[in-house]
């Protein structure tokens, strides 16, 4: 089986696609397929997060040039959806008679398609739904997301196949900058991820001016998108808030393990997502989690390693009060539930086995 893998970016401040697509690279590489990966912005030539001895071939070019290095593949898959190198993509792989899977990365969500709205608009009409319905299989990395897919009614298969996620070690991690004071006197909330309007910042900070939790402090981690860090930083001093939430900035490798391993409550606010990649991570450092039903964890509150509340600043300010109120026994118990739960369902090599039963079904 031969696979060219597509993607928009793997630099690591792509967040959670670029973690996603790399690992999906490896787990179907270690289970027998022949990947080539291909990132519109140049960055599988040079990305970290594909390891320097992995069998996966990285391709650079434009796609036609990667295309042709790569030779013709049984399958293209390309992870997202409006950009013009997904159109090229699609015409391509109709011209060559290569059968397509589109994972749609969230990117058809209500909240997505009414992001710039207007230029959707004119993008859906002019290429995107014939796109999408020239596919072979659409995929979704949750019921709701696949969900959303459907009702647009494009009469293409949608399959769900969730992410996987790396389980790591618990030892303390080196490379992050000391957070909390070393008597455990000031606990953490860390939010980690892209800075960007669909993240729900301003929700969060509105809501911890609210409470203003004794004890506790926020963690702010992550690249800045399109200057909305200066947006949250804004509500931040409006709140007077500068005292009790800090800005980390992007966090790669050590860093980032040891901001997870150093936290107690794990924060995603947003408005929505199709998976939610750094849920997964936080559990997997034994993290409980708090976000929004606009993630697709209802299994947070099942297995009682968590909390999912509405959107809303009285949602997550709600939220806020429970998480916080907790013991530090109570919420490292929670972890540890979480951290198991993700062990049993969120491998990559489960995620690789079905990815490669869904190539050989198409084929």
């Amino acid at each position: 089986m031969r696979v060219f893998l597509a993607a928009t970016s793997l630099h690591p401040a792509y967040g959670g696609p670029a973690y996603s697509v790399s690992r999906t690279a490896t787990a179907l590489a270690t289970a027998g397929v022949s990947v080539g990966l291909w990132a519109a912005d140049g960055s599988a030539a040079s990305t970290p997060l594909l390891p320097a001895e992995s069998p996966v071939q990285r391709l650079s070019g434009s796609e036609a040039y990667a295309l042709q290095e790569f030779g013709t593949p049984d399958i293209l898959h390309d992870n997202g959806i409006w950009l013009l190198h997904n159109h090229r993509l699609s015409q391509l792989a109709s011209a060559r008679g290569v059968p397509r899977v589109v994972s749609t990365r969230g990117m058809l969500a209500p909240w997505a398609m009414n992001h710039k709205r207007s230029k959707k608009r004119v993008a859906w009409h002019l290429y995107q739904r014939r796109d999408l319905a020239r596919a072979q299989v659409l995929h979704a990395t949750s019921e709701a997301e696949a969900m959303h897919i459907r009702q647009l009614e494009l009469g293409v298969p949608v399959t769900v196949i969730v992410n996987g996620v790396d389980i790591p070690g618990l030892d303390p991690v080196e490379g992050d900058l000391p957070i909390a004071e070393s008597d455990g006197s000031v606990r953490t909330a860390l939010f980690l991820g892209r800075l960007y309007p669909v993240k729900g910042l301003p929700l969060l900070i509105e809501a911890w001016a609210r409470i203003r939790p004794a004890g506790w402090r926020l963690r702010i981690a992550g690249p800045d998108e399109a200057g909305h860090r200066a947006v949250v930083e804004r509500a931040v001093s409006r709140a007077s808030l500068d005292d009790m939430v800090s800005f980390a900035g992007p966090l790669e490798g050590p860093a980032k393990g040891a901001a997870y391993l150093n936290a107690d409550l794990f924060v995603l606010p947003s408005y929505s997502e199709s998976f939610g990649m750094s849920v997964a991570e936080a559990l997997a450092h034994a993290l409980p989690v708090l976000t929004t039903t606009a993630a697709p964890w209802p299994s947070l509150e099942d297995q009682n390693c968590g909390w999912c509340v509405e959107p809303t600043i009285c949602g997550m300010t709600e939220g806020l009060r429970k998480a916080t109120s907790q013991t530090a026994e109570v919420l490292r118990a929670m972890g540890v539930k979480g951290r198991k739960m993700v062990s049993l369902e969120y491998g990559w090599g489960s995620a690789a086995r079905q990815l490669v039963g869904l190539y050989e079904d198409v084929v």
